[in-house]
């Protein structure tokens, strides 16, 4: 029974990472005959891709610090805070913030009690303030610069004599204090000096998608939309997923009258925003725009919204020859399958109102 007792107690440690504590389960265990070998070859694999993970990281291998952290996860230790923040920093490092953003969530659910116990550091700081500091990047990174603080000071009352998490925390402060500088600027409407606020936050940290989005903000102000396009690029680089910065991009696409690139960026914001009305308009103005260059057809084309009535063979062929997408819809007087379909044909024009649709009665 203490056999079985030491090898569920070596389990759990195991599952927190506690590699040193689940060694030492596992020999008492081991003591009474009731080692587990397979039990074993997990810590021998956890704490195999635990030291590669942390040499990884030593040299900004972020590739590899992902991909070891995640195999020491699958070979037990799902529920240790050190891997996991290991993680969320080796996917924010790669730019891929929702996946550090979800990983350090589901981190903040588990017991910190086992980190406070744990020996390891990382840059020389504590297992329990380098989770902190990990979960303060990636605040940052999505703009919650004020949380962003508050965790990195708790980072460094748990290890106040760590130079990397005072320069950390002090960091931070100097973006937050540029990033609402350029903000009180831009509200203002000092576009210039604003811009130069956040190109200041920039110098701190170089990788913030929120401080490269205002700031091309700022330069669609000025009226220089190249800019503007420099600035979303590099948001959208960091963040992919950053509608503000693509909103941005097709704005000043538009107002450089680049149009394809116009049309693909408001294509993938009219798939991300269906409801949104303005995002279909532009969208459609766009079209059009790029069809003229091209030299096609566009008398007909019209940003719709409602289902127009056709009643004439006439207007049909017309329909059938405009350019751009028409839907025909045919219509029987008195038929109850029509009537049935007819308010999800309203409802379907409301969401596409780039698309002709005509009722034909």
């Amino acid at each position: 029974a203490s056999g079985r007792a030491h090898g569920r107690l070596a389990a759990l440690c195991l599952r927190f990472g506690m590699v040193e504590k689940a060694r030492r389960q596992l020999t008492l265990a081991g003591n009474t005959n009731q080692s587990d070998p397979a039990e074993w070859h997990k810590l021998h694999e956890v704490e195999s891709h635990l030291g590669k993970c942390m040499d990884a990281r030593r040299i900004g291998d972020w590739k590899s610090a992902l991909r070891e952290a995640d195999a020491a996860i699958a070979n037990g230790a799902d529920s240790s805070q050190l891997l996991l923040a290991m993680r969320s920093e080796s996917l924010l490092r790669l730019n891929k913030l929702e996946d550090a953003d979800s990983t350090i969530t589901g981190l903040l659910k588990l017991d910190s009690a086992s980190l406070s116990s744990m020996s390891t550091k990382l840059s020389g700081m504590v297992a329990d303030s380098y989770v902190h500091v990990v979960q303060a990047q990636v605040n940052m990174a999505f703009g919650r610069f004020d949380a962003a603080i508050a965790i990195a000071e708790k980072a460094r009352a748990i290890d106040p004599a760590n130079a990397e998490v005072g320069l950390i925390l002090n960091n931070m402060r100097l973006v937050a204090r540029a990033r609402a500088q350029g903000n009180d600027l831009f509200k203002a409407g000092k576009f210039a000096e604003a811009s130069i606020a956040y190109g200041e936050g920039l110098k701190h940290e170089s990788s913030n998608p929120v401080l490269y989005c205002n700031r091309a903000a700022c330069w669609s102000k000025l009226g220089r939309w190249a800019k503007a396009v420099e600035d979303c690029n590099e948001a959208l680089r960091i963040q992919p997923s950053y509608t503000k910065a693509l909103l941005r991009r097709a704005a000043s696409y538009a107002k450089l009258e680049r149009w394809a690139d116009c049309v693909r960026d408001y294509e993938v914001l009219r798939k991300e925003l269906p409801g949104d009305t303005e995002v279909a308009e532009s969208l459609f103005h766009a079209q059009v725009a790029l069809k003229t260059t091209r030299g096609e057809e566009v008398s007909n084309m019209k940003f719709g919204g409602e289902v127009e009535i056709v009643t004439s063979i006439e207007q049909v062929r017309a329909a059938i020859h405009s350019p751009g997408v028409t839907v025909l819809y045919f219509m029987a007087t008195m038929n109850q399958q029509c009537a049935q379909i007819t308010p999800s044909v309203d409802a379907l024009c409301s969401e596409c109102p780039s698309v002709n649709f005509l009722k034909v009665i």
